[in-house]
């Protein structure tokens, strides 16, 4: 029974690898797009990722060895944990720059800080939703159709993840289509590179070296001290503070699927490792995931936790619970250390971009490859409202860059409208998709594999709920703000009128269709 295989090896390198891809996703994210400050980042947001990471990977190393104690196997392996992607993006998005954006739009001078506890407060639902649903988990999984959890997440990955480093890897092609075929080599064509170096290391090497090249890289100046000691400080207070700010409640739409997005993940992840051979707790596993997320947001961090795909690959290369210590130790080095900042001004996101894009394009194609074939138009429309949430955010954007929204520039308002009309673009729809699209996903795949299964009664529920979500003003009600729309939780009527002709139509197809054709 070693604490550390040979097989530990290999698996470190790559599981390290994606957390630190993840912690330079973060960290360059929160600094371009939110404008957070560098003490915020290095003092909080990243001593409480690492915090979480800690945690998470020391209890499956633990559950893991405790099994090999319990069955006389040593060939038991460590769940793969780190920070989940689909969230990190989603909340920075989808929370927080919201949040930044009115803020500045208001003159506020603390908008990096209120996004920051917007971004608390998601981190927090997400582990609490999922604490709270490891005991509810078979439940969840029996009402919802597995194409309608894995499409909606496709729609993100699509969108906000592949299609966003998409338009990067074109923009800076000699990096960016170097890099991505070394991962279609390794990850695609499923080959080894001589020496056993791992495919993710060889791109993010090449990529840097390209990056240094080329004159990406280094990033501006070099930080301004070496090695600084920021250890985890707890951040209740101010936890405490945007709960009550109302984030939780103006949020809602994005958290409640992001948590049970999670939670089903996790459990997938989980039929994935009892699957090659390691069958773990349900229950402790998710409550573990779950209190990881909650400890992060209480230390700093914006960014949920959760278990990884992948377990059979690790197991397959011999890693053990040992790579899940070393992740861990790594975390914390370079986060409570200042490490990161260094990396991050050596290594520009360019160099680790296609490992990302990857991992969008495997979401994707994941929602397709692992529900049945029929079901393969509900997947399609699930992913046409994270497709609408990602068109409203690109048109946004490109009315603020052409002055739209700044001081000196034309306030949002529903004028605008009329120009995107008259190009036969009904702007104003995807601006209702947008408003809810994580729950508008799921809805509409749900309602439609019931179809396609010709459960019209659970259809016509699915479509109940959607009304009912629209009164509360969940979903499609949106309000102009002088720099954004933003959700109005006020009744969208118009939604609630369709959504419950829909249910009554699908409640009395029974009676008024006949089967044309062999069910699927």
């Amino acid at each position: 029974m070693r604490a550390f295989a040979r097989g530990d090896i290999d698996g470190f390198f790559g599981l390290a690898l994606d957390n630190l891809v993840q912690l330079l996703v973060l960290a360059t994210l929160c600094q371009t797009v939110l404008g957070f400050p560098e003490e915020l980042i290095a003092g909080r947001v990243l001593p409480g990722a690492a915090v979480s990471l800690l945690i998470g990977n020391l209890f499956y190393a633990w559950q893991a060895r405790r099994k090999m104690i319990e069955t006389g196997r040593d060939d038991w392996c460590a769940l793969p944990y780190g920070i989940n992607t689909v969230s990190l993006f989603a909340f920075v998005f989808l929370v927080m720059l919201p949040v930044k954006l009115s803020a500045d739009a208001a003159g506020l001078s603390d908008g990096a800080q209120r996004a920051w506890r917007a971004g608390l407060v998601a981190c927090f639902g997400c582990g609490l939703i999922e604490f709270l649903g490891a005991f509810v988990a078979p439940w969840i999984r029996r009402v919802t159709p597995r194409a309608a959890l894995l499409s909606t997440l496709a729609g993100i990955a699509l969108t906000f993840i592949s299609a966003g480093f998409l338009f990067r890897t074109f923009a800076h092609p000699l990096i960016g289509l170097a890099t991505l075929a070394i991962v279609m080599l390794t990850y695609f064509g499923r080959v080894r590179f001589r020496g056993g170096l791992p495919g993710g290391l060889v791109a993010v090497l090449l990529g840097l070296a390209l990056s240094w090249t080329t004159g990406l890289a280094p990033l501006g100046a070099p930080p301004p001290s070496g090695v600084v000691w920021q250890p985890p400080v707890p951040v209740l207070g101010e936890l405490w503070a945007a709960f009550h700010e109302g984030y939780a409640t103006a949020f809602f739409s994005v958290i409640l699927p992001m948590g049970l997005f999670t939670l089903v993940g996790s459990m997938q992840n989980l039929e994935s490792a009892e699957a090659a051979g390691d069958r773990y707790s349900t229950r402790s596993s998710l409550v573990a995931n779950g209190i990881g997320s909650m400890v992060a947001a209480g230390f700093g961090s914006c960014f949920p936790t959760t278990l990884y795909i992948g377990h059979p690959g690790w197991k397959a290369m011999g890693a053990r619970a040992g790579y899940s210590v070393a992740n861990a130790a790594f975390a914390s080095l370079i986060c409570f250390t200042g490490w990161l900042s260094w990396i991050a001004w050596a290594v520009p996101i360019d160099a680790g971009m296609a490992i990302v894009l990857w991992i969008g394009v495997m979401i994707t194609a994941q929602a397709f490859q692992t529900v049945p074939r029929a079901h393969a138009p509900a997947v399609v429309m699930g992913l046409l409202p994270g497709l609408a949430g990602f068109a409203a955010y690109m048109g946004k954007a490109g009315l603020r860059v052409a002055g739209a929204g700044t001081p000196d520039g034309t306030a949002f308002s529903p004028s605008m409208l009329t120009g995107f009309q008259g190009a036969d673009i009904y702007f104003d729809g995807a601006l209702r998709l947008e408003q809810g699209f994580i729950l508008s996903a799921m809805i509409l795949s749900a309602a439609t594999v019931c179809v396609i299964e010709r459960q019209f009664v659970r259809a016509g529920l699915w479509c109940a709920a959607a009304a009912a979500l629209s009164a509360l003003g969940l979903l499609h009600a949106y309000r102009w703000t002088p720099v954004d729309t933003v959700i109005d939780l006020a009744p969208a009527w118009p939604w609630v009128e369709a959504y419950v002709v829909m249910a009554a139509l699908f409640f009395i197809a029974r009676w008024v269709t006949v089967p044309n054709e062999a069910k699927p």
